[in-house]
Formats: C-alpha cells, structure tokens, sequence
C-alpha cells in the first residue's frame, strides 16, 4: 500500500538557482553582501587596505569586522586593524603546536627598495621626533642617500637612479609614500609597519658593517 507524502507540512519547496534572490552568480553558495565580499578580495590581493585612499572599502571592514575576520581565520590568516594609522593587512598564523597550510607567501623587498624604505623610515622618524605631524622628502634627497650604498656593479649613475624610482613607484603603489607634487613625497605612517624601529636599527648596523669592510681593490693594495 502506498502512502503519499503532504508537500505542504513542514518540508520546503526548493528553489531553483535562476530565482534565488541572494545568488549573486550561477552556483553561488556565499552568504555575504557584494561590498562585504569586494572588501575581503582586496584584502587577500592586497598587502594593505589603506582608509584614505579606500573610505568606503574602510567603512565596510570595520562595519563587518567580525565576519571578515572569521572568513580570513578559516584560512589561517589573522587580520590585523590599526585604527590609528588608518590600516589594515594579513599575517600569516604560525604555530609551533600546530601543523598550518601556508597561504600567504613573504612579500620581500629588493635591495634598492630595501635601501630606499631605510632612507624614508629615517627621515619619518627624524621629523616624528622634530614635533613634526608628517614628514616629507624630495627624490634628490632619497637619491642621494641610496646612491652612497650603490658599487659599480649597479651600472651607471643613471641606471641607478632608474632603479631608485622603480622602487618609489612600488612603494607608492602600497601607500608607503603619496607623491603630493613632482618629485615632493609624503611619507605614510605605514611606513612604521612595513619597517619598524627594531628592524630598521639592525639594517643600521648591517649597512655600516658593509661600508666599513674593504673592497677587494684595497684588500690587494694592503
């Protein structure tokens, strides 16, 4: 004897994927809003989200903290929100206890970039000590200070300054520095966390250690 089934008890009708209201694309299975999930995209392309340049990006992370937070967590990648430079980025987790898939990988400098953010941490820290609210720097100031650590298998004078703003153009890409008029740069506060006062100290010192070593030239004539 077969018995039939009421379809209106407490069973619900599926609904196909074309008349689902929330789907935002065929398949979809998210469950946040657009803005929310353009905000977490550009997290995980990004190195930073910075809250002048990305107001409204900036108002969405901190409105759905929480829930980006949880989202990047599920990957083990922690986010960090500095409120008072008005930044956001992602750390990898590690863990000594615990065996963690690596998702992000280090995003290392060259050595020119290396050379200018050393030269643009020490005049933020400079003028930050001075009293100074922002602190600005002009290429030629860059330039020449970078240019002190070059030797000549770094080419010519002009490939050299070629790769001194090669390495500004990156650093601006990332908010590090803001070119306000040609040639004239604003230095970010992120630059306090791309380079912090411990680690520029330690280049500090390498750099010294290297400019006090002979060359190979003065090496022979000893």
């Amino acid at each position: 004897m077969t018995q039939d089934i009421a379809l209106d008890g407490p069973f619900i009708e599926p609904v196909s994927m074309e008349d689902d209201p929330d789907e935002l694309y065929a398949g979809d299975r998210g469950v946040l809003e657009p803005e929310v999930r353009h905000v977490l995209v550009r997290l995980l392309q990004r190195r930073f989200l910075l809250a002048d340049r990305n107001a409204a990006q900036w108002k969405v992370l901190l409105d759905n903290q929480q829930v980006i937070e949880s989202r990047l967590g599920d990957l083990y990648v922690r986010l960090v929100v500095d409120h008072d430079r008005g930044v956001a980025y992602k750390t990898q987790v590690r863990s000594d206890e615990l065996e963690v898939p690596i998702l992000l990988k280090d995003e290392s400098y060259t050595r020119v970039e290396t050379l200018v953010l050393i030269n643009l941490r020490t005049v933020f820290q400079r003028e930050r000590t001075a009293g100074e609210s922002s602190a600005r720097v002009d290429v030629e100031e860059i330039e020449q200070t970078v240019l002190t650590y070059f030797t000549d298998v770094d080419g010519d004078i002009a490939r050299r300054q070629r790769a001194i703003r090669n390495a500004l153009a990156r650093l601006r890409a990332e908010g590090v520095v803001e070119e306000e008029s040609e040639g004239r740069y604003r230095i970010s506060p992120l630059v306090e966390i791309v380079l912090s006062l411990k680690r520029l100290q330690e280049l500090k010192t390498w750099l010294r250690d290297q400019n006090a070593q002979p060359t190979d030239q003065e090496e022979d004539l000893a």
